[in-house]
């Protein structure tokens, strides 16, 4: 996987992130970095490593997973294949979206 791939299927779910008013960075390693900000209309996608509300730490191939619905995000962090650093709630609303 990599971000060429990850990036298109990420601006299709923003439509379902309005009043998301917050940041987000995807740390994918060695894959890079994806950053949202919600907090702009329509949301910005970089893959600049930015300061974010949440960071959600995986793999390309895991984020992909996740974005096609084959992987859950709860088991996925329950298995440890996706770390969250910051705010908790954030991410669940950030989850709401990513599985839709």
């Amino acid at each position: 996987m990599t971000l060429e791939t990850i990036i298109p299927k990420i601006e299709k779910k923003m439509i379902y992130a309005t009043g998301f008013n917050h940041t987000v960075l995807f740390d994918l390693g060695d894959d890079g970095f994806i950053h949202i900000d919600g907090t702009q209309s329509p949301p910005e996608l970089s893959t600049e490593e930015k300061d974010a509300d949440v960071t959600l730490e995986t793999t390309a191939t895991v984020l992909n997973d996740i974005l096609d619905g084959t992987q859950d995000p709860n088991v996925a962090f329950l298995m440890r294949k996706l770390k969250i650093r910051g705010n908790l709630k954030l991410a669940m609303k950030l989850n709401a979206f990513l599985e839709s």
